[in-house]
C-alpha cells in the first residue's frame, strides 16, 4: 500500500551536488563492507565477488562507461551486480537485467528533529554486539557479513533495544565528507517501522550534528522515509548478471 505521493525531484546545482555526495557515500559503504575493490574517477569496481546484497560495481558519474565498469568486475561467475547510480546505463546487451529500481533520498540538516524514540538506542561498540545486531537485522544468525573492521569512527551500527535488552530495531550509518549515509534500517519482533527511523535519525543527529542524511529506498520503505523528512534526489537501478 502506498502511503502518499513521493515529492518530485527538482534538479538544481545544490541537488546535483548532494546527489553525487550520496552516491559517493554509498560507494564508500559498499567498499567498506566488501573489503575490496578500487575507485576510478567514474566507477568503483571489485574484481572478486562481493558479499551478498552488495554490488560488484557502482557508477559514480552520469558519464560512467559500461566498458570501464564491466572490465573491473568478474562477470563469469553467478551473482555479479551493478548499482547504476544515475539509472543511465543499458547493461542488457552484456547479459544483465534490472533487479529493482529505487530513489536516492536526503534529509536536510535543518529538518525538524524526529519524535522521541520509544526504544533505548545505542551504538554497537564490539564484535559481539555487532554479531547480535546482524542476527537481528537478518532474522537468523550472524554470518559475519558485517565484520569487526567496520567498527570505526566514521561508521556506526545503531541498535534499538527493548526493555529486556533485545535488539529489535537498528540501522547502519556512515559519514563521508559533509553527509551521513543511512542504510539497513530494520525492525524485528513486530516493532513499528517508524521506530527504526525515529531512533536512527535521533542517534545520527547526536553523533554527527548539523549534517544532512542521505541514502536510497524503494516501495513502502521510501514512503516511510518521506514521512520522516526525506525527499528524493534521483533514480537508481540495480542490474543483475543473468547470462
Amino acid at each position: 500500500m502506498r502511503c502518499g505521493r513521493i515529492p518530485d525531484v527538482i534538479i538544481d546545482p545544490d541537488t546535483e551536488e548532494l546527489l553525487h555526495a550520496a552516491v559517493h557515500n554509498n560507494a564508500e559503504w559498499c567498499a567498506a563492507v566488501s573489503g575490496a575493490g578500487s575507485f576510478a574517477p567514474d566507477v568503483w569496481t571489485s574484481a572478486r565477488r562481493t558479499p551478498p546484497y552488495y554490488p560488484d560495481g557502482v557508477t559514480l558519474t552520469r558519464e560512467a562507461s559500461p566498458d570501464a565498469l564491466l572490465a573491473g568486475m568478474d562477470t563469469g561467475s553467478p551473482g555479479c551486480s551493478v548499482k547504476d547510480s544515475f539509472a543511465a546505463l543499458d547493461l542488457a546487451p552484456a547479459g544483465f537485467e534490472v533487479l529493482f529500481a529505487a530513489q536516492w533520498i536526503h534529509r536536510p540538516a535543518q529538518a525538524p528533529a524526529p519524535s522521541a524514540p520509544a526504544l533505548t538506542w545505542s551504538r554497537v561498540t564490539d564484535p559481539g554486539g555487532l554479531a547480535a545486531w546482524e542476527a537481528a537485522w537478518d532474522g537468523g544468525e550472524s554470518t559475519g557479513l558485517f565484520h569487526p573492521g567496520l567498527l570505526t569512527e566514521e561508521i556506526a551500527f545503531l541498535a534499538g533495544r527493548s526493555a529486556d535488552g533485545r535488539i529489535v530495531a537498528g540501522a547502519a550509518a556512515n559519514r563521508t565528507g559533509r553527509v551521513v549515509g543511512l542504510s539497513n534500517v530494520f525492525t524485528a519482533d513486530d516493532a513499528p517501522a517508524d521506530e527504526a527511523w525515529t531512533g536512527a535519525l535521533t542517534a545520527v543527529a547526536d553523533l554527527w550534528p548539523g549534517l544532512p542524511v542521505v541514502g536510497y529506498e524503494a516501495g513502502d520503505d521510501l514512503d516511510t522515509a518521506v514521512r520522516h523528512g526525506f525527499a528524493p534526489l534521483g533514480p537508481l537501478r540495480i542490474w543483475l548478471h543473468t547470462a
